[in-house]
């Protein structure tokens, strides 16, 4: 049986949201993760007509309560987004929600009557796209080069460009990495358990700051750890942390995130709504992952980008396998997503650099490619067991333990993001150009080169110093 890896990681993602109880969504698919008993609404009077209206459904509908519907959040914010309560999380069947799906019916008719989106459900933002990255992190000797390979322009502060990473932060050790010394942020908070063994989704940060530097060398690279609890943050405080991010060093010439959520719309997140906003009016350039799903379902924030009022804000990247010529079997596909990158076994700085660090495998791989390609995916391959799959089956089957002694091989639409990123940065540089949103436009209308993806012939951005992976039949 295929390990039920959404299943295993909703686990994972509660364990680090402890206080948070969640739920599956829509109907226990596998499309996002959300708070259970919470929806959003914006502060002052859309706030209230959403409590008045959920009140009252509810005091009409004996199989539901008016009394717990209130603010479960009153302070102010600048994302403008209050929660409010309208069911006790810790009632009914785990996982499920028949409190908040009504109260969303219930709003629906003042929604008409409004003209825009008035309630949300608080999805789970994370880095853990459908609950789990292309793949689990794979060693790579020391010996091999980092792929995308190193770009050998000079560094100048003076030119350099900004990017801004948001993610889990950096490695203890990332500055035993040469092209990291110029790099700045915050800490990955907790690198391992307390066995001593490499907790899942460390790292993540600084891969995709190696892969930014090793595209970019001309590049002030900041990280920011804004989504250090196993990648996962609600969306509630999502658009808090992405002002702080910015608030904090200013707002840079290029966002660079790998992280976000499907939510069954096609109108953005409310949560990230301000944000959204104020990022339109800068000149900053967001570049963004479009998600693990397999899927053409719009995943946010990445799809802003194919809103007309953010096509040029916003930058979506899908990921494409490690011989470049296709999309890779987990990425994300559709109209929304604007360009592919390599994105699949790249190479990168992950730990491990002055003393080796083990790694205990969380999932395990299939039989076959769960999205159904026949080429030896990262479904696949490398063959491992994980701790989580056996504890879903009950197996009694022993984890694969491997350590990192500084490099990684890894795939995922979270890391085709930042080397596109960095190849904007390295236009920046190379044209003496300083409007990112600018470079973003120069760059797409000049490329040549395109792959196939789910049968559409999409932009391909390979980067010079990226080596073709060889694909091999499973």
């Amino acid at each position: 049986m295929a390990p039920q890896r959404f299943h295993e990681q909703f686990d994972q993602i509660q364990r680090s949201l402890p206080d948070v109880p969640l739920a599956l969504g829509p109907d226990d698919s596998a499309e996002f993760i959300y708070e259970k008993g919470v929806v959003l609404a914006r502060d002052g009077e859309e706030a209230r007509i959403v409590e008045d209206v959920v009140r009252a459904h509810f005091t009409e509908n004996p199989a539901l309560t008016a009394d717990t519907v209130r603010r479960a959040s009153r302070e102010a914010n600048r994302s403008g987004i209050t929660r409010i309560q309208v069911g006790d999380p810790r009632q009914g069947v785990r996982g499920a929600d028949q409190e908040v799906a009504a109260a969303m019916r219930a709003v629906r008719q003042a929604e008409g009557r409004a003209g825009r989106r008035l309630i949300s459900r608080n999805h789970v933002v994370s880095i853990a796209v459908n609950a789990c990255p292309g793949d689990e992190p794979v060693p790579v000797p020391r010996t091999e080069a980092p792929n995308p390979g190193l770009d050998t322009s000079r560094y100048d502060p003076e030119t350099a460009v900004g990017v801004l990473v948001v993610d889990t932060g950096l490695m203890h050790d990332y500055r035993s990495y040469p092209p990291l010394v110029h790099t700045e942020g915050d800490a990955q908070l907790r690198e391992t358990d307390d066995q001593g063994v490499l907790q899942q989704y460390v790292g993540h940060g600084t891969f995709i700051a190696g892969l930014v530097a090793a595209v970019a060398p001309n590049t002030e690279i900041t990280v920011s750890n804004a989504l250090t609890d196993a990648g996962a943050i609600l969306e509630s405080e999502f658009g808090e942390k992405l002002f702080e991010a910015v608030d904090r060093g200013g707002w840079p010439d290029i966002l660079s995130l790998s992280a976000g959520t499907s939510n069954g719309r096609t109108d953005g997140l409310l949560g990230i709504e301000n944000f959204m906003l104020e990022l339109k009016q800068r000149r900053t350039l967001l570049v963004a992952c479009a998600g693990n799903n397999a899927s053409a379902t719009p995943f946010w924030p990445a799809a802003y980008a194919g809103l007309p009022d953010f096509e040029d804000v916003v930058l979506s990247v899908g990921a494409l396998r490690g011989d470049g010529e296709f999309g890779a079997c987990f990425s994300n596909h559709g109209s929304w997503v604007r360009a592919y990158a390599p994105g699949e076994r790249l190479t990168s700085a992950l730990t491990g650099f002055t003393t080796p660090v083990p790694y205990v495998y969380q999932h395990s791989t299939y039989d076959a490619c769960r999205y159904g390609f026949t080429y030896a995916c990262t479904c696949q391959a490398p063959s491992h067991t994980g701790v989580l799959t056996e504890g879903q089956s009950g197996g009694s089957g022993k984890a694969d333990q491997v350590m990192f002694e500084g490099f990684a091989s890894w795939s995922g639409t979270s890391f085709a993001a930042p080397v596109v990123a960095g190849m904007i940065a390295a236009h920046m540089t190379a044209h003496k150009e300083t409007d990112p949103r600018a470079a973003r436009r120069q760059l797409l209308a000049a490329n040549t080169e395109f792959a196939e993806v789910r049968g559409a012939h999409v932009p391909a951005l390979r980067p010079a110093g990226w080596r073709p992976v060889p694909v091999t039949a499973s």
